[in-house]
Order: C-alpha cells, then structure tokens, then sequence
C-alpha cells in the first residue's frame, strides 16, 4: 500500500489529529504501571510538537461500554505523559462536545491536548459517522500512530479520515509494518516461528499463513496440548479444545507433506492447578490424569533453544505456559533468553503480543530483540495475510 509518513505531511501551524494506542495497565492507585505504549509514541509526538504542529491525541482505554466511566479515564495518562514530555498535555473532559472543542482551539504551536477516553462514547465503535465527523472537524492532518488498533475498523482509526484532507502513518505504525511486513515477504532462512497461548481456534489462521513461509514452526503453550492429544496423547487434566483435534491432525498433515518442522513439546511441567507452588516434569505425551500440563519442560526447553539459535529470522507469539506464576515461567524465560541470544548473532527476531512482552519486560530482555510489536491482535491479523483496516484507510 502507498501510504504517506508523517515526514511527507506539512505540520506548521497545523492541527493534528494523532491517533495513538494508549490502552495502558492502571496500578490500583490510579498510576501507569506499565508505559510501554505511551513511550513507544513519544517519537510521533515530539516529531509533531518540534514541527510546530498543534497536536490533538487521541485513544481509548480499556472497555467502558460507550459511556463515560471515571475507571477508565485518560487523567494518568495524561499526567504521564506530560512528565515524559517535559511540557503541559490538557486533558478534555469528554471526546467530543463543546469542552473538546474550546480545549482543541485554544491550542497554540508545539501545544499537546489529549481528548478523553474515545470509548466513553458509543460512536466510537460502531464507526458511527456522526461521531466520525465531529472528531474530523479537530483536525487539519489525521496521523495514525496505533498499530495496536489497526484491525479495528472504528470510528477513529476508519471514519474519520475520509473527512480529513491530509492523512498519514506515525513513526511507530511505520516501523510496526516494516518489520512485520517483512515476515510476508523473503526472508533470511532459516525461518522459524514460535507460537504460545492458550488456543488452537485464535491463532489457526496464523499457523495456516505461516506454514507456507517457515522452516520451522515451534509450538507450545496449553495450546499445544491440543495438537498433543491429537498426535495421540494423554493430557490429564490440561486445558485443551477437543472440538479443535480434527483441525490440529489435518494441520500436521499438511505440514508434513509440505516439509515443514512443526516442534511440539516432549516433555512438561505439570501440577494440579495454577495454584501450586511447584510443578513437576513429565512426558509431554503422558500427563498423570490429576495433573495439567502448565508449561514446557526443561528437555523441550532446550530442543526449542536449538532450533532458535541456527535461525536467521525469529518470530515469537504467545507465552509457553503460566508465566505469571514463577513455577511455571521457565519455558517462556528460556525463549525470551534464547531469543536475545540469537539477535546477538545477527538474527532478526520479532515479538509480538502482550502476554510474550510482558516475558520480555518480566526478564528486562525486551531491548534485546529487533522489535517488539504494540499490536498482538493486530500483528496476528496480518501476518494472517488479512488488510487491516486502518492501514486501508491511510492508502485509500
């Protein structure tokens, strides 16, 4: 797609309308706990505010169902951002309505508002054009800059543009496409994949698209119980979708018949319930019937490291079992470190997803890979070869 940088558009003196994705983790004491999405913006911002461009940002917040919900407000976001960017961020007090408006016209150059929460409206997504227009008329430059909600064809990131003459993508959304982008066409071989999580039925569709592209595909995660059980295993009590079986032995197949190395784990740590405070490790194929597979064992560790360190493009999504239990966050650490390992040696390695970044930032590897996508759903969705909707829009 041909779509503009925030380099090509004319910002002086200019509103610009920046959408950003911060949908941010709250501490219980109304604080940021955990700033990756904003930090990760600041570029955009910073480019807009020293080019003298009023800057209107916007974003939502976790799920308020349409309406206004002081939970979810932008107020510490605001206060974050103002301290990153060592000037005033004003925050309105609604999305749209007279109080955006008079916040939005008494910007002056190199000034930053930050609309509050798109979600507390209903308009936002139902893409509802009344609403569309009403964001529109703050802006003389529309920016995207949410790779995160690229897939979302929401008022925001879809409808409002068509009503913006100028439009184009912020730094972030353009590295995010890059180097995603990147995985769909050639890449350095060996291409392996590692993909966790819970379900077979989220990510099938990734698996599909990737099994055309990788050398290798490494799976673990409860979701390889699934393909486990499938290939004949007794899983115990481990979580699986037995409606998926059918889907998972027709995706080995194929995979064989194609060449393609599809790694699954051989043995694991299992324990009651994610209440334990220690697992025990047993043969992938052969979980007790009281136990449930909640992570990949040692052995699997390994054989996964293996594969990782003769590869020369890397992408990881989804945890390897209950990382936020330290009983069973060793296989997800192991990949975070064999990961890092590799970029050392001049492999690329792209991590998307929150739950695989929240591994990253748990072992402080997260500066050690070529890039860590702010989109998971995102990420997924094009990698599954799907147009994005946001992305759409910027081109049309």
């Amino acid at each position: 797609m041909a779509i503009k940088s925030i380099t090509d558009l004319d910002l002086q003196g200019r509103r610009v309308f920046i959408r950003v994705d911060f949908n941010v983790p709250l501490t219980p004491a109304r604080g940021v706990a955990d700033a990756t999405r904003i930090r990760e913006s600041l570029p955009t911002i910073k480019y807009a505010i020293e080019r003298g461009a009023r800057v209107i940002l916007a974003s939502h917040l976790g799920r308020p169902k349409g309406k206004p919900n002081p939970e979810y407000s932008l107020m510490p976001v605001a206060a974050y951002l103002a301290e990153a960017l060592g000037r005033e961020v004003v925050l309105a007090d609604e999305p749209v309505g007279d109080g955006a408006k008079k916040v939005v016209a008494d910007l002056r150059e190199g000034g930053v508002a930050l609309l509050e929460n798109l979600r507390f409206s209903p308009g936002e997504e139902a893409n509802d054009e009344q609403f569309a227009r009403a964001l529109a008329s703050y802006a003389d430059v529309y920016v995207n800059d949410a790779f995160g909600t690229a897939h979302r064809a929401h008022a925001s990131t879809v409808g409002m543009i068509k009503f913006v003459s100028a439009k184009g993508a912020g730094l972030l959304m353009e590295r995010e496409v890059k180097f995603l982008s990147r995985l769909l066409g050639e890449v350095e071989r060996p291409f392996v994949a590692i993909i966790g999580g819970a379900k077979v039925s989220d990510k099938i569709e990734v698996l599909e698209n990737l099994l055309g592209r990788v050398n290798a595909l490494l799976i673990g995660g409860a979701m390889a119980n699934t393909f486990l059980k499938a290939k004949g295993g007794q899983l115990g009590r481990s979580l699986l979708e037995d409606d998926k079986l059918a889907l998972a032995r027709a995706f080995l197949r194929k995979a064989e018949d194609r060449g393609i190395e599809v790694v699954l784990p051989r043995d694991v740590v299992a324990a009651a319930g994610i209440k334990a405070e220690s697992g025990k490790v047993v043969s992938a194929m052969n979980v007790p019937e009281d136990l449930a597979a909640l992570d990949i064992g040692p052995e699997t560790a390994r054989s996964f490291a293996d594969v990782i360190a003769k590869a020369k493009t890397i992408f990881w999504n989804g945890p390897m079992g209950i990382f936020e239990i330290p009983a069973f966050a060793e296989g997800s650490t192991a990949i975070a470190k064999a990961m890092a390992e590799a970029t050392g040696k001049g492999a690329i390695t792209i991590v998307g997803g929150g739950d695989s970044l929240a591994v990253l930032a748990k072992t402080g590897l997260a500066g050690k890979m070529s890039h860590c996508s702010t989109g998971g759903g995102a990420s997924l969705e094009l990698l599954e070869g799907k147009v994005l909707p946001g992305l759409a829009a910027l081109a049309s």
